[in-house]
């Protein structure tokens, strides 16, 4: 009562959005950096929640979201990862997925928060790779990807700019992790 929220005549003002099972999931469109959009606008397919993955599956579809400028929908990939895959590897998923919202935030204009998270990101992938002594995980460059992070970290900072998710992507694996 007396709620200034605009509703849709897709869903009731007082609804929220429920999955099959009840539990709330925002099901309102949202944009290539994961900003929702209203109920009905065009948007960015989302990637689906509780996909298993193969690693190759999980590096492949995250680099090409990456690639995109859609770091937020491959924040969801590398979190399907981080929750399916086997638990000596949740630390290197968390990681990555941290990496991919940090970048979300700093083109989105959140710049404090990105680069903290870009930071948080980058050392919790190498600190795992430093406990499992694997130098490349599934071939993801980590310390290329890393120095990446810290790298837009303080490009962001400097400048005090959003960036271009697509351009400052990171290559997962390669010598030219980072770009």
């Amino acid at each position: 009562m007396g709620s200034t929220e605009e509703t849709s005549p897709d869903r009731p003002g007082d609804a929220r959005d429920r999955d099959s099972e009840g539990r709330a999931r925002n099901a309102r469109p949202r944009d290539g950096l994961g900003r929702p959009l209203p109920y009905g606008a065009d948007g960015v397919p989302r990637q689906p929640e509780g996909v298993v993955r193969t690693p190759e599956e999980t590096v492949t579809q995250a680099q090409r979201l990456l690639d995109e400028g859609k770091p937020f929908h491959a924040h969801e990939v590398f979190e399907d990862a981080w929750k399916s895959g086997p638990d000596q590897e949740r630390e290197l998923w968390r990681g990555l997925a941290q990496l991919a919202v940090g970048l979300t935030h700093a083109a989105r204009g959140n710049l404090t928060g990105g680069a903290r998270l870009l930071r948080r990101g980058a050392g919790a992938a190498e600190a795992w790779v430093s406990g499992a002594g694997q130098d490349l995980p599934h071939g993801i460059d980590v310390v290329g990807v890393a120095a990446w992070a810290r790298e837009l970290a303080a490009d962001v900072e400097r400048t005090g700019r959003p960036v271009d998710a697509g351009g400052r992507a990171p290559r997962l694996r390669g010598p030219e992790a980072g770009r």
